[in-house]
């Protein structure tokens, strides 16, 4: 029987921006959810905080393993490496595309929705990123705008790490 008390966080091995899965990560388990990250393969991934590398995380399961079935919500924390890397790795594509599509959260925030671009979903749909993502989003079909957090069907999305606090909660919101 699905768990719909997990949440996935989906990161590529390195370039994580640390507090884009930090606090939505403490956002989510605060209010009752078991985060989960899932990235490409087992192990542990970097964060960094900003340029720098910060702490290690360990990984709970790897993307291929996962179900969208098994959880509730899917969070894809920035950083400019991350996404990158996620959009090359064709079973997390597919993961985002089967959780967009299943109706179900999908939370983006800064550089992460180049995964979005890469599995097609943001056609039609009004989103916002880090500004330099605007001609990659509006290539792929979506309206961009400037705004702290967009909701457009089950796609949320924000810009920065300033943007946290309106991403949370809108990302709970939408947990119900």
């Amino acid at each position: 029987m699905p768990d719909r008390t997990k949440v996935a966080f989906l990161v590529a091995a390195e370039g994580i921006e640390r507090v884009e899965l930090t606090e939505p990560w403490q956002a989510v388990r605060e209010a009752g959810y078991e985060p989960v990250l899932l990235s490409p393969e087992k192990g542990e991934v970097q964060t960094f905080n900003h340029l720098s590398a910060a702490e290690k995380e360990p990984v709970d399961q790897a993307v291929g393993d996962a179900s969208v079935d098994d959880f509730a919500a899917l969070v894809l924390p920035g950083g400019v490496a991350n996404p990158d890397a996620l959009r090359t790795d064709e079973n997390a594509v597919g993961f985002v595309k089967s959780f967009v599509e299943s109706g179900k959260p999908v939370a983006a925030i800064c550089h992460a929705p180049w995964t979005l671009v890469e599995a097609d979903v943001v056609r039609g749909r009004r989103v916002t990123s880090w500004p330099s993502l605007q001609t990659d989003l509006r290539n792929a079909g979506a309206e961009w705008v400037d705004e702290t957090v967009v909701t457009d069907g089950n796609l949320i999305t924000s810009r920065k790490p300033d943007d946290l606090p309106a991403f949370n909660k809108t990302l709970l919101a939408a947990l119900g």
